[in-house]
């Protein structure tokens, strides 16, 4: 009698480049937040900025079903608010949602969208106006999105409450309770002043944050050609776990961080057409375009994609 096809028992693979982020990213936190009155502030400054946002690429990951197949587990990891001002849970049903949306960008569709419907900028004032418009730009973003993405998201969260559609008064209190106990170690065992870790820690480290986002996604014309790439090199990779590769991201949100690159040298030029050529070989290619120029407009309207996000950067290589 034959006999039947092998079944394979592959051992269930041990994630140790996650696992080891996870240690050096919370005792990097708690080395800077104890030894932070005693370091200069220009050696403070980056280096707690780095972890902070770090740490967001951290729980992105996690949210992702890392590094063990256990998302309780997971969630418990990613659930320190770092950056104060966004509980885990409303990330993380926010980001999942961000992935089921079938037209990315759309701030009717996507979470995660910087733009505004047309009926809504239609109704709002010169000066907000002005502000959405200079968020557009890279300087705009990286200055004024520290203020402005925090803002208009409690502000969201704030109005749910008020209409009771938002349910959400459980997670809050559980931020509380979370953010509490960060500021016992910060302000009670450091000695850090609140200040001090808005400034040095939460605001710079939202910047970095959002200076990946700025090109993420675009209203492109299609779906396909809604999702960026930036190259960047090995810093910008390291500190946005390749996210920044967000294409490869997008379709596999299931693959590690660290098999990222290798997923996309595999496909490098396929992507590019795939997605329109949207594809950035860092982020000073990044500044030298959009600096100070908005990368298009903030009202939400696909054809509103302009010419020069469509250009390629792998041509110049």
């Amino acid at each position: 009698m034959r006999n039947g096809p092998a079944v394979s028992l592959k051992k269930t693979e041990v994630e140790w480049p996650t696992w080891a982020l996870i240690a050096i990213i919370y005792g990097s936190w708690l080395a800077l937040t104890y030894f932070g009155t005693d370091l200069p502030w220009w050696a403070l400054l980056p280096a707690a900025a780095f972890v902070t946002c770090w740490h967001g690429h951290l729980q992105h990951e996690l949210i992702h079903g890392h590094p063990t197949r256990n998302q309780r587990l997971n969630d418990a990891l990613a659930f320190p608010p770092l950056s104060l001002w966004i509980p885990y849970p409303i990330y993380k049903e926010q980001h999942l949602a961000h992935h089921r949306s079938q037209v990315l960008a759309d701030p009717l569709d996507d979470p995660e969208s910087y733009y505004v419907p047309a009926e809504r900028w239609a109704t709002l004032s010169g000066v907000s106006k002005a502000l959405l418009t200079a968020n557009n730009t890279l300087l705009g973003r990286l200055v004024l999105g520290p203020v402005l993405v925090p803002f208009g998201f409690l502000k969201s969260e704030l109005i749910h409450s008020v209409g009771g559609t938002g349910g959400r008064a459980a997670i809050w209190g559980g931020h509380a309770v979370a953010i509490a106990a960060l500021l016992t170690w910060i302000v009670g065992v450091c000695g850090m002043p609140f200040w001090m870790y808005v400034a040095f820690f939460v605001l710079p480290g939202t910047s970095l944050l959002l200076m990946r986002s700025f090109l993420e996604h675009r209203p492109g014309a299609t779906q396909k050609d809604r999702t960026a790439v930036v190259e960047g090199c090995w810093l910008t990779r390291l500190l946005y776990l390749n996210n920044n590769l967000h294409v490869v991201h997008h379709a596999q949100p299931k693959l590690a961080w660290y098999k990222i690159p290798a997923a996309y040298e595999r496909n490098r030029e396929a992507i590019a057409r795939r997605n329109g050529g949207y594809v950035f070989k860092g982020y000073a290619d990044v500044a030298r375009r959009f600096l100070v120029t908005p990368k298009d407009m903030p009202v939400y309207a696909p054809s509103l994609s302009g010419p020069s996000l469509s250009s390629s950067s792998l041509s110049r290589k």
